[in-house]
């Protein structure tokens, strides 16, 4: 059997290509893909050949957020014939340390489909047919369409950043950074039940997709007038949840973020300078936050009966032959947010 997939094999040059899927084995399925997410990793392997020192030394095939129908279901498999599922890109090892000691996200051979940090890399999930193991399928079951189904994965890091950062209800909330994953963040503080959340980005068309997810008021982080009321008296924030890596937005959740309140790191990016004073003065929390494990299911419960609508962050499809045309869109802050491959 035959499959078309998009595989990168270095900065800008993405390819659509052919090859053979095998049936699925014991344990597995096969799934016929139906949508599929550009995430920021996937844009930094294509704009920049990586990110910080995790770069493309092969060439892969990207995609770590999709979803697709079982067409076959190999031996010992219960998922019916034509089920919509969500697809876990982790796969967690169940044996190292972290695995024992109930910390699978630390996983010391943890395989990450559609990732550059292992050589061999572990190939993604833009492509017409997959094969995977059943355990990391999990059913949608609500009237959602496969658009929705493929955030099952961003929707899954923003839960597991807010269990990071301990209660948030009733909390002032600060998100920096208003892409998809800050958007979803949004989404992920309100179901928590956070007082207020404020959101500070550099594009107009992001900031409004924030709002449409629950946002109280969006702030463009060009305007230092509309900042600086939040960093007087100690800062005004009890809880950030920092999603764009950028040097100024960290400074400025370290200076709006009260003494002894919590900072969620989840933005990623090479070496960057902090103002470690301020935060040594002030007593703040610093969590880091990445990927996720128990939050995946509670990621698609949550889009399948739409307690969580992500539907305002998806802003864009594209059929696989144009793979290169949805990763330049992909690209443009200024009109997208999720752009999806559509199968």
């Amino acid at each position: 059997m035959q499959t078309r997939f998009a595989r990168l094999y270095g900065a800008r040059d993405l390819r659509v290509e052919a090859g053979s899927v095998q049936e699925p084995g014991e344990g597995e399925v096969l799934l016929r893909m139906a949508a599929a997410g550009i995430c920021g990793s996937d844009l930094h392997y294509y704009q920049d050949g990586g990110f910080g020192p995790v770069r493309v030394r092969e060439p892969i095939i990207p995609g770590h957020e999709a979803s697709g129908f079982v067409e076959t279901a190999g031996a010992g498999v219960a998922l019916p014939e034509g089920t919509l599922v969500a697809i876990n890109p982790s796969q967690p090892c169940g044996s190292c340390e972290y695995c024992q000691r109930g910390q699978p996200i630390h996983c010391l051979d943890m395989r990450f489909m559609g990732s550059a940090m292992r050589l061999p890399h572990e190939q993604g999930m833009f492509r017409q047919w997959l094969v995977v193991p059943a355990v990391q399928c999990v059913a949608v079951l609500g009237d959602v369409d496969a658009a929705e189904a493929a955030c099952a994965e961003p929707l899954a890091v923003c839960l597991h950043a807010a269990s990071r950062a301990g209660e948030v209800a009733g909390k002032k909330v600060l998100i920096t950074g208003a892409g998809p994953i800050g958007c979803l963040a949004v989404a992920a503080a309100r179901y928590h039940q956070a007082a207020e959340i404020v959101v500070t980005d550099l594009a107009d068309a992001a900031l409004r997709r924030a709002s449409a997810m629950g946002a109280d008021k969006t702030i463009n982080a060009k305007d230092q007038a509309a900042l600086a009321p939040y960093e007087a008296g100690k800062g005004y924030f009890d809880l950030a949840f920092e999603c764009s890596a950028a040097a100024p937005a960290i400074r400025f959740a370290i200076a709006s973020v009260k003494p002894r309140g919590t900072i969620v790191q989840v933005g990623v990016t090479g070496d960057i300078a902090i103002p470690l004073n301020a935060l040594v003065g002030k007593e703040l929390h610093i969590h880091g936050s990445q990927r996720f494990h128990s939050e995946f299911k509670d990621a698609v419960a949550l889009i399948a009966s739409r307690q969580i609508d992500i539907r305002p962050v998806i802003s864009h499809s594209f059929p696989l032959e144009r793979a290169l045309d949805a990763f330049e869109q992909a690209g443009d802050r200024s009109a997208a947010c999720k752009v999806q491959l559509v199968f």
